[in-house]
């Protein structure tokens, strides 16, 4: 496997792309990117000159997977937006390759934070279909995975939940927000 950078140049990738990010979020966030024009449409907003865009192949050129990242806060923040492997291809090591790639690429260019949004639209975890306007901080310290909830896979890369955001999806539908230092 080889993690580069994708560029406008890269056609095939591109098009792999879009159809990758459509593919790995159809299960349980089915509305992010519905079609492959939406998914082609994030791919280009990837590319963007401040953005950081990185993709894995293996020999044969073929995509494995591939992160973006988005500057904020004079780039003192990076948002990691969005990270997809290919859904056959998940829990072999890709996205963890790719998310320690990221934070190389953002610790070069001089950020000090990275910083993530998870929807929890379908139940996935315990802050779902709860009220978390009470006791949200206890809510966020007894956190339990029910369905695979990418969380998890976070944690265990060092990043920790930062704060939730209740009903950013619909009532009962939070976004759990993640942070890791990096610099």
């Amino acid at each position: 496997m080889n993690i580069r950078t994708l560029t406008p140049a890269d056609e095939t990738l591109i098009q792999q792309a879009a159809q990758l990010i459509v593919d790995a979020f159809r299960e349980h966030w089915p509305d992010a990117w519905p079609t492959f024009e939406d998914g082609l449409e994030e791919v280009h907003e990837m590319l963007s000159a401040d953005r950081i865009c990185r993709a894995a192949v293996d020999e044969d050129g073929t995509l494995l997977g591939v992160i973006g990242g988005i500057p904020q806060y004079d780039a003192h923040v990076w948002e990691l937006h969005p990270l997809a492997v290919q859904p056959s291809l998940q829990k072999q090591g890709i996205g963890r390759a790719l998310v320690a790639d990221f934070e190389e690429q953002v610790r070069e260019r001089g950020g000090l934070t990275i910083t993530l949004g998870s929807d929890d639209e379908d139940g996935m975890t315990s802050l779902a279909d709860v009220d978390l306007y009470e006791n949200l901080w206890e809510q966020i310290r007894n956190i339990r995975n029910l369905k695979g909830h990418p969380f998890e896979f976070y944690q265990k890369l060092g990043y920790i939940i930062t704060g939730v955001m209740p009903d950013a999806n619909g009532r009962g539908k939070p976004d759990i927000y993640m942070s890791k230092r990096v610099n």
